[in-house]
């Protein structure tokens, strides 16, 4: 599941591996709101984000992009671009 984005360097690394899960997609979202349209961030997780993915597209349809950059097994990488407002 990628959607392509604009091969645009991340203004951000988000790494939530040290963060409490409960507390991780609160976290990601303010961050994503942060970001102006065509910015992006990576965010870097020890597990595959497609929950997270499943919401971000239901909450803001057609605002952002997904590239996965690693896909485990170890460590996830997903550059997240914010397409618009």
């Amino acid at each position: 599941m990628t959607v392509n984005t604009p091969d645009t360097p991340e203004t951000v690394t988000l790494d939530v591996r040290e963060i409490t899960p409960r507390e991780r997609h609160a976290l990601i979202f303010r961050q994503f709101l942060d970001l102006a349209p065509g910015e992006s961030m990576r965010l870097v997780n020890d597990h595959d984000p497609k929950p997270l993915y499943y919401q971000l597209m239901a909450e803001y349809p057609g605002q952002a992009g997904w590239e996965y950059v690693e896909s485990g097994p170890e460590v996830w990488q997903v550059r997240i671009t914010r397409l618009t407002r």
